[in-house]
């Protein structure tokens, strides 16, 4: 099992344990785990409504590729730590990160 911490926007934590070999990304584990997240493109990476700030993990999932970059940009509150739950696939090495969730609710 994977567990990642979520920091509501609240400041309150709670694991989220996710399967190894699930194929899913950060945006939809977030919404399985019934966390408040809008998500309003599916996944597209076009709306920026599931923003999270990486707070714990390895050092490559705090680098979006440019097409992320470029709507993070549009983001007032948006950081050199944001990135979008629709882009971070689960992997084995997210084991024991934290995010805490940025977008509307």
């Amino acid at each position: 099992m994977i567990t990642l911490i979520i920091e509501d926007r609240n400041g309150h934590r709670e694991p989220v344990e996710i399967p190894e070999d699930i194929n899913l990304s950060l945006m939809e584990v977030l919404k399985a785990a019934d966390h408040h997240i809008l998500a309003t493109c599916g996944g597209m990476a076009l709306c920026a409504t599931c923003h999270v700030q990486v707070l714990e993990g390895p050092e490559g999932y705090f680098h979006p590729s440019d097409a992320e970059l470029d709507l993070l940009d549009t983001l007032p509150d948006a950081g050199p730590d944001s990135r979008l739950a629709c882009q971070l696939r689960i992997r084995k090495d997210m084991n024991g990160m934290v995010f805490r969730i940025r977008g509307e609710e």
